[in-house]
């Protein structure tokens, strides 16, 4: 498999849903709570810029413009940052 795949995969199947799914957890304890913290409020902001930045890594990809070596490098970032976690 090629690392774009790959890049692709990880992307979809496991990075995006995980951040989803923290995001709509801030969001019911918003709702729950009527308020929300600053770190609450920054951890958001991250995650949804994190969302947005992977979302135009996928459009890279489905466009041809994303290379191996590109896709290695950012395949690479990111499990170091999901083991980090």
């Amino acid at each position: 498999m090629s690392k774009i795949q790959q890049l692709k995969n990880l992307l979809e199947n496991e990075i995006m849903s995980d951040l989803e799914e923290a995001i709509d957890e801030i969001f019911k304890t918003i709702e729950r709570e009527k308020t929300i913290s600053l770190a609450e409020r920054e951890e958001l902001e991250s995650m949804q810029e994190m969302h947005a930045e992977c979302r135009e890594i996928l459009i890279e990809i489905e466009s041809g413009e994303m290379d191996e070596d590109e896709a290695g490098e950012l395949l690479t970032e990111l499990i170091d940052l999901k083991t980090e976690n």
